[in-house]
């Protein structure tokens, strides 16, 4: 029925276009402003060096062989555009935001990052290390940043398990940099995703553009594997922090979406304490989140739970636990409520920019269906045996735990029915 609906909007969504090796994805919702991001394979997974990923980040927008790092600034302001970077485990995603009828500048603004970098000492030196520096010792200090930081590291180890942020010791050159860069921003690495544009148009602009992009490999990709673990940092300032969660590797399952909804404590409706199995017990002063995070070839899983005191975070954590392995056997109307809730997350999501983005992101290089169509289709075929089958297998596997805080205080795994 939700599909249904979501067609009747009559809202054309991306249809992926492969353009001399370039992937190319455009949606045109008739939006006021356009926005148009490189998507690049240099996320952290793909690094040969710790940290590198990270100061690749901090170079867009420097100096290229068009314009210098200041002239860039006040081409784009003259432009009323935004700029901006950002790094995930699997991608370095370049964006701007600009008025409709500017793409073409901003187009070739981005493609000259790719092209024609010049990675300056000085640039290296006085603006990007220290970056770097600040964005790793502010995500150091943010108990959830960190907690989800040792998670993936000790789910993958290696590969996605890679931290998004260089620490203190990565030692990274500029020599690095430029060979990381050179190996990345081949034209088998690259999708450009635009909103608020015309496929086609996008798809001229970013071939004339990248004309002068190399050829070269795609970046390998070793196979991800799932590994859970434990661990325990001794941290004050910040709340008491347990992460509990499982992975999987393979491609997304529409399942995790259904139990992750089924799950998160956040309300339906303003006020209301929700129909979690979490919400009405943990304690006051506690907070369950749950995470989902879903990439290429694995996704992981879990519940995120921070509170003033180590005691009433343990009790959350016991509640959590309890709550996620009694949803095996979710069924009925509460396994229906689920899979709503799942559906209107992933159609919502479509309504910003990001949330397209990010849709898009995990499917534009694998050729899969990214329409919203596909992503509903997928849902509503979990039913209560294929659920509690998929459910079950991944909480079979051994958890990744994670405490920060009062170490001595806080739990472990065993003591919250792990």
């Amino acid at each position: 029925m939700l599909a249904r609906r979501a067609s009747a909007f009559a809202r054309s969504f991306a249809t992926v276009v492969d353009n001399a090796g370039v992937k190319v994805a455009a949606v045109d919702n008739g939006q006021a402003t356009t926005a148009v991001t490189f998507l690049v394979k240099a996320g952290s997974r793909y690094e040969p060096k710790p940290g590198v990923a990270h100061t690749l980040k901090n170079f867009a927008f420097k100096s290229t062989a068009k314009r210098s790092a200041l002239g860039t600034v006040r081409e784009s302001e003259l432009y009323g555009g935004v700029l901006s970077a950002s790094l995930s485990r699997e991608y370095l995603a370049l964006t701007s935001e600009f008025l409709r009828g500017d793409e073409s500048f901003f187009v070739d603004l981005i493609s000259s990052f790719l092209t024609s970098g010049k990675y300056q000492r000085h640039e290296f030196q006085e603006y990007v290390l220290p970056v770097v520096e600040a964005e790793s010792t502010a995500a150091s200090q943010n108990p959830a940043t960190h907690a989800l930081e040792l998670a993936h590291s000790l789910a993958f180890r290696s590969g996605l398990g890679s931290s998004l942020f260089a620490s203190p010791h990565s030692h990274v050159s500029l020599d690095d940099v430029k060979e990381f860069a050179a190996r990345a921003f081949s034209k088998g690495n690259i999708a450009v995703l635009g909103t608020g544009i015309d496929s086609a148009a996008l798809t001229q602009l970013v071939e004339k553009a990248l004309a002068g992009a190399s050829v070269g490999d795609m970046v390998v990709e070793k196979p991800s594997t799932y590994f859970g673990g434990e661990t325990r940092v001794e941290s004050h300032g910040g709340p008491e922090t347990v992460f509990i969660g499982f992975g999987a590797a393979g491609p997304a399952d529409p399942a995790l979406a259904i139990l992750s909804a089924h799950l998160s404590p956040q309300p339906s409706v303003k006020w209301s304490q929700g129909l979690s199995p979490i919400s009405a017990a943990i304690p006051q002063g506690t907070s369950v989140q749950t995470v989902l995070m879903p990439y290429s070839d694995a996704t992981l899983f879990g519940l995120l739970i921070q509170g003033s005191s180590a005691e009433g975070v343990k009790e959350a954590a016991k509640v959590a636990t309890k709550a996620l392995k009694e949803s095996t056997g979710l069924k009925g109307d509460a396994l229906k409520t689920a899979v709503a809730k799942a559906k209107f997350a992933a159609a919502s999501s479509l309504d910003s920019r990001d949330g397209i983005f990010g849709a898009l992101s995990t499917k534009v290089f694998a050729n899969s269906n990214p329409s919203i169509e596909a992503t509903l289709a997928s849902i509503d075929k979990v039913d209560a045996a294929v659920f509690s089958k998929s459910i079950t297998a991944i909480t079979k596997a051994k958890p990744t735990f994670v405490a920060i805080g009062s170490v001595q205080a806080l739990p472990f795994a065993d003591e919250v029915g792990l």
